[in-house]
């Protein structure tokens, strides 16, 4: 049995990316917060699919699953590790509580780490398991390489898992388990509707209001024109399979202007189109 460890599988990027893993003939362990997504899991993607209710930060409940999926696979490596569960706190640095800040960095790094010691038995450093080694996709983001303002929390995090990544792969070099950054742009999940609905109060009395607003418009019209989840599954799917993976896949929609063009310009060149875009340019009395 191929099987495949995703967290956050109940909507999003983890959703789409179980749906193409148990297309292409994999069993998919899926974690949930809620029983209820398991339920409604299990009920669409059938006897492919396994819930696991956990979440990332609880490490006696990480572990307690990481039992779960050993006695499936009886004996047998995980083909793979899927970590994609996160969350993305927005708010400028200045005004964001140092407790959101923790709880960013809480869910998105140490979850990660983890959710990888846990499995990481099971992916071929437990040498008594038969079958070869399997490999380790971490989800990131455009934001692991490209700093947006009013994300920046976030961004910390995903440049945190970029390092954390490349360490874990030459690390792991002696077990054979590869590791392989997946990075998405703009995709098209339910975060937007939250992300609409976000309280900008806070921010009414700052020199940040204004150009909150902007960013925000901005980015609920790109993500929601943004690429289906089952199109990062797909990349994942590529990552786990592919006879030589690339270290990172970059999947972002307009690839060039969202990508390319801002990593080639210099930073302060960079800095000044988003100032000038947003409105963050200092008004002297």
């Amino acid at each position: 049995m191929r099987g495949v460890v995703v967290t956050g599988v109940s909507t999003g990027i983890g959703w789409g990316t179980a749906k193409v893993l148990v297309r292409n003939g994999v069993h998919v362990f899926g974690s949930v917060r809620k029983a209820q997504d398991g339920e409604r899991l299990s009920a669409e993607f059938g006897g492919a699919f396994t819930p696991l209710l956990f979440d990332i930060t609880d490490e006696a409940a990480v572990h307690a699953a990481a039992r779960v999926v050993r006695e499936r696979l009886n004996g047998q490596t995980l083909f793979g590790l899927v970590n994609n569960a996160g969350i993305a706190i927005p708010g400028t640095l200045q005004h964001l509580s140092v407790a959101d800040y923790r709880f960013q960095l809480e869910v998105n790094l140490v979850g990660q780490l983890i959710v990888t010691q846990a499995f990481l038995p099971l992916l071929g450093a437990d040498v008594i398991l038969t079958g070869k080694s399997g490999r380790i996709i971490n989800i990131s983001s455009v934001g692991g390489k490209i700093g947006a303002p009013f994300l920046g929390a976030y961004v910390a995090s995903k440049h945190g898992i970029e390092g954390f990544s490349e360490s874990l792969r030459r690390e792991l070099m002696i077990y054979g388990i590869d590791v392989i950054i997946v990075a998405p742009g703009s995709v098209a999940t339910p975060i937007w509707d939250k992300a609409e609905t976000a309280d900008l109060a806070s921010y009414a009395d700052t020199p940040y209001a204004d150009a909150i607003k902007k960013f925000r418009h901005h980015a609920l019209t790109s993500g929601r024109k943004g690429y289906p989840p089952e199109r990062v599954g797909n990349v994942v799917w590529k990552a786990l399979t592919t006879s030589f993976p690339r270290t990172r896949y970059a999947v972002v929609p307009n690839h060039l202007l969202n990508w390319t063009i801002p990593l080639s310009l210099p930073r302060r060149l960079v800095d000044r189109m988003i100032a000038l875009y947003l409105g963050l340019v200092r008004h002297k009395p």
